[in-house]
């Protein structure tokens, strides 16, 4: 265990599923201070705006007393010099997710080669999970209670009823 490294675990969390909880308790067990690091996301539409999806972490993550959420805007690997971290967190579900993080980790170390990627993968009943997939469910009227904590299954009720 490395409980002096700070690592930063980023994504769009919109919104934030159970399987990313899973990815962030284990890195929290490995690492000193984890930081999930939700990024503004201008190439995405979001469903949640950046503060919703910083409070909703919040909310979900409070079992976790090394775990800070923190919004950010721009290149993950600026945010992560800046706060100190040494590792990168990400979650791969699929070999197509695997060939898509191996070349942002490719880039990520050139153009920050402090900064090591790691690759955990969920446990096996989140391994289908995603939050487009969450998304949908929800705003066709399914229960998503299973896969999300109970602030976003929530806030996922109030976006999809108004």
């Amino acid at each position: 265990m490395t409980k002096s490294v700070k690592a930063v675990y980023p994504g769009t969390f919109d919104p934030l599923t159970l399987g990313h909880v899973n990815i962030i308790a284990r890195s929290a067990q490995m690492f000193g201070e984890v930081i999930l690091a939700v990024a503004h996301a201008h190439h995405k539409k979001t469903l949640f705006t950046l503060s919703e999806r910083i409070e909703l972490a919040q909310r979900s993550l409070r079992d976790y007393p090394n775990v800070t959420v923190m919004g950010f805007d721009g290149l993950v690997k600026d945010f992560a010099l800046k706060e100190g971290a040494a590792v990168m967190v990400r979650g791969v579900r699929s070999v197509t997710d695997f060939d898509y993080e191996s070349q942002l980790a490719g880039m990520n170390r050139l153009l920050a080669p402090g900064i090591e990627t790691i690759f955990l993968t969920p446990e096996p009943q989140f391994q289908s999970l995603s939050s487009t997939l969450i998304r949908e469910i929800s705003a066709l009227g399914g229960d998503v209670s299973s896969w999300v904590s109970p602030p976003v299954a929530s806030a996922l009720k109030g976006k999809h009823l108004s």
